[in-house]
């Protein structure tokens, strides 16, 4: 087995200083690992900066490792090691993530940089500790919590009047009794019937009198002595709920429980207006957009030079991806989209619009349904635009075949996003942001301001993989085995 020396010198871009720094930390790993019965690891990016590298481990001696066999050397990718890729790239930390290890163990993994002395992240210090049986003790208390839940419920609706229940003071009560009179009714309950215009329920009165059938004994034979309803007269609605405590089918003894939900139901008549007039905005900016599209594609077909209409057509995508978007959000009026969908459709309208005529791209869309806000699924839309567009101008420039997979992952706190053709593969991405390719600089700044993430390439020996990484939650916090280490 190579050492960290060896390593770092032959894969990694890190100078003697920097490989001092991470060789003195290699030597405390076994410490730290045993103290937090926990795996530990040292990675460093590549020379190529498309992968992590493991230069160290520590298996702990007072714990039960994740692992059976050595890791050192081995490759991690944006696509498999998210966390790690995203702390070597940006130097935040990413505490407390949850995942499966390789022996599909539930762990809690914990990423922080190691920095030189001038500030520079040249590492990660990844902790991985085995947390099953706190992820079985928490289900049993979920479990316990929703069980203690149905049982209050339960105790409250046989609650006597007696009992001093604050949230029953909001509430009309009435009690009846096996013959169905009314032995008990609150304030409340007088004051929200009268608000509906039923009867007040006076002691001694049938309580299907005040209810109609609503109550009769059949009614709770049908619903298995629960009746819930709704009462309304005007703008006010009142929740019934009746429970049946009787002994034999001709008894009728329970409890009627009266809440006043005219809010409710105003809120939710305010939110439906709301949400008709979203989709009515969302519908007609889809719409501004196509009539955009369709004179930008009238105008391409005036041009002469195959520069302008490249031009062109690259914006026309670009306005049909955020449509895309614009015509899911009128169709359900959410604020979240399920971008596995929204992926499919744009893929086949660029390589469609961009394809030449004796080519033969095909595209495979992979991964899980992710839900996106609208704002990032914009983002997405256009990123994953700028990417396939990418694939078929360079990729398969002087090709007749091709294939395009984009693969959409959540993985831990991230969601993955990545666009792999096997096409002519790309060269040194940062000369080309520099010579100003704007598809790569409308993707890189997206990633970087708009997701606060970051993207990575990978010439995988048979064309490219571009792999964004989405951090779901960024926390604040700091775990106290994963302090920066500073040379």
């Amino acid at each position: 087995m190579q050492t960290l020396r060896e390593l770092c010198q032959s894969q990694t871009t890190l100078r003697e200083e920097d490989i001092r720094v991470l060789e003195d930390l290699a030597d405390k790993l076994q410490i730290f690992s045993d103290l937090y019965q926990a795996d530990m690891f040292i990675d460093c990016l590549t020379a190529d900066r498309s992968s992590a590298l493991v230069v160290a481990e520590a298996s702990p001696r007072t714990a039960k490792s994740l692992y059976k066999g050595s890791v050192v050397g081995q490759l991690a990718t944006a696509i498999n090691e998210p966390a790690v890729m995203y702390c070597l790239t940006t130097g935040k930390p990413v505490i407390g993530s949850r995942g499966v290890s390789q022996e599909q163990v539930v762990m809690r993994q914990s990423v922080t940089p190691i920095c030189n002395a001038q500030g520079e992240t040249i590492g990660t210090l990844i902790t991985e500790q085995d947390i099953s049986e706190q992820v079985e003790q928490e289900r049993s208390v979920e479990l316990l919590r929703e069980t203690t839940e149905h049982l209050s419920e339960t105790l409250m609706q046989f609650a006597e009047p007696e009992m001093p229940i604050s949230s029953l003071l909001h509430e009309g009560m009435i009690l009846f009794d096996y013959q169905g009179n009314i032995s008990y009714a609150n304030r409340r309950a007088h004051e929200l019937l009268a608000s509906i215009g039923y009867p007040q329920p006076e002691k001694g009165e049938s309580v299907e009198r005040i209810f109609s059938w609503l109550l009769s004994p059949e009614s709770f034979v049908r619903s298995g002595g629960f009746i819930q309803k709704e009462l309304s007269r005007g703008k006010t609605f009142l929740l019934l709920k009746a429970v049946s405590v009787a002994r034999k089918p001709d008894d009728r003894g329970g409890i009627v429980l009266l809440r006043d939900i005219s809010d409710i139901r105003e809120k939710e008549k305010q939110l439906m207006i709301k949400s008709a007039v979203i989709k009515e905005i969302h519908h007609r900016v889809k719409n501004n957009l196509q009539t955009i599209s369709s004179l930008l594609r009238l105008q391409m077909r005036r041009s002469q030079s195959q520069e302008i209409e490249k031009v062109y057509r690259e914006s026309i995508n670009r306005i049909n991806s955020i449509a895309i978007i614009h015509e899911y959000l009128a169709q359900d009026g959410l604020e979240q989209i399920d971008f596995k969908d929204i992926l499919t459709k744009i893929s086949k309208i660029i390589v469609s619009s961009m394809r030449r005529s004796e080519q033969s791209i095909q595209v495979t869309i992979t991964g899980e349904s992710v839900c996106l806000p609208s704002s990032k699924a914009t983002s997405f839309a256009l990123i994953v635009t700028e990417l396939i567009q990418n694939c078929m101008i360079h990729g398969f420039r002087d090709r007749q075949e091709g294939t395009i997979t984009v693969s959409l992952v959540p993985k831990d706190d991230f969601v993955s996003l990545s666009v792999t053709d096997d096409g002519v593969g790309m060269g040194d991405t940062e000369q080309l942001l520099k010579k100003g390719h704007l598809g790569l600089k409308i993707v890189d700044t997206l990633v970087k301001e708009d997701l606060e993430g970051t993207i990575h390439f990978r010439n995988t020996g048979n064309g490219t993989e571009v792999t964004i990484l989405y951090p779901l939650h960024k926390g604040d916090e700091q775990d106290d085995t994963a302090e920066n280490y500073g040379g």
